[in-house]
């Protein structure tokens, strides 16, 4: 079966015209879609906001789990530590979440090397779409190879996104299916994970509002992409956008060609710098418990909200390091964003 027609990224002159060569195709905000509240709303309860900076107010999203890598489900605000560029800002506004609407979109590495996991990531990534799909949710798919293709735009239709993971292809693959092992005779065709990256924040999810991610299943091996990996981390934290990666490799793939393997390292300062999880999988039982970790951080998290004390729209990148007092606890959060300029 063949992919659906619309190429995107395809031979692309320079990263300065990506953004214009794109035809992902921005959809507008939902209806019912809030900006970030102003200095006078409050509590943050009632604030659908996204991680974004304004005038006076910085919001943010938080999961903290415990020792044993378990979700906490009571941090009290008094509990909790947010320092931006070293300096300690005193939170305002603290909830619990866990039903606040999301966005998001799953990215699926169709190149070579995934040919033999691709199988069992569609069977997988579909389950989870039903079980961390819920009304008000939208999500979409895309595939990047080569090329970069949306396979489904946004819907909170769990078939139709199901239909769209099963029609991503590897193209000049090796054939197979699910997790296996055996020889390898083929080279890779490129990797375009990080313009995959950079046209899904900017063409599809800069224009939401609210808890937005990017959910990879990928080797994490970029070849032939056209923006770099910098710009596209610093699109995604300026649209907001929590990256989350599931970084399945074939071994063998990799012993065939001489490679070193997949991209651990590059999956983890991504998903870090964005407050996101990189998750590294070898086997189908693995896979399904990354997806549920990833579940359950989509869905159960803290939203923070406070003044930043340094009031300058000067669109520099301000570090964010955010802290529990309780003993033997974790925060996954974003490590900054951009200043208003």
């Amino acid at each position: 079966m063949r992919r659906p027609s619309g190429k995107l990224l395809c031979r692309l002159a320079t990263a300065a015209t990506l953004a214009a060569a794109l035809s992902l195709g921005a959809a507008p905000p939902r209806a019912g879609a809030q900006g970030p509240p102003s200095s006078s709303q409050q509590p943050v309860e009632k604030a659908q906001a996204p991680i974004r900076v304004g005038v006076s107010l910085v919001n943010l999203y938080a999961t903290v789990r415990d020792k044993d890598k378990r979700v906490v489900p009571d941090l009290k605000q008094e509990e909790l530590r947010v320092f931006e560029d070293d300096k300690e800002q005193k939170v305002e506004f603290f909830s619990k979440e866990t039903n606040l609407p999301l966005t998001f979109g799953m990215l699926i590495d169709t190149s070579p090397s995934q040919e033999r996991v691709l199988g069992a990531e569609q069977d997988a990534g579909a389950r989870f779409l039903r079980r961390v799909l819920n009304k008000g949710d939208m999500a979409f798919v895309l595939n990047f190879d080569s090329n970069i293709d949306l396979l489904s735009d946004f819907t909170s239709s769990h078939d139709q996104l199901a239909r769209a993971i099963d029609r991503a292809r590897v193209h000049g693959g090796i054939g197979g299916g699910g997790i296996i092992q055996g020889p390898v005779a083929t080279q890779p065709r490129g990797t375009r994970m990080y313009d995959a990256i950079y046209a899904a924040c900017k063409e599809k999810l800069s224009g939401e509002v609210g808890r937005k991610a990017l959910i990879l299943l990928t080797d994490a091996v970029d070849q032939g992409s056209q923006v770099r990996e910098q710009e596209a981390l610093e699109t995604a934290q300026r649209t907001d956008t929590v990256l989350h990666f599931i970084v399945i490799s074939d071994a063998y793939f990799y012993r065939g060609m001489g490679l070193g393997g997949g991209g651990e390292g590059v999956a983890k300062k991504m998903a870090e710098q964005t407050g996101g999880r990189a998750i590294s999988v070898n086997n189908e039982k693995d896979l399904e418990k990354a997806f549920d970790q990833i579940s359950e951080e989509l869905r159960t998290y803290y939203t923070i909200g406070y003044t930043p004390s340094n009031r300058a729209r000067d669109g520099k990148f301000r570090k964010l390091k955010v802290e529990a007092t309780r003993k033997d606890t974790k925060i996954l959060a974003r490590k900054g964003y951009y200043a208003p300029s």
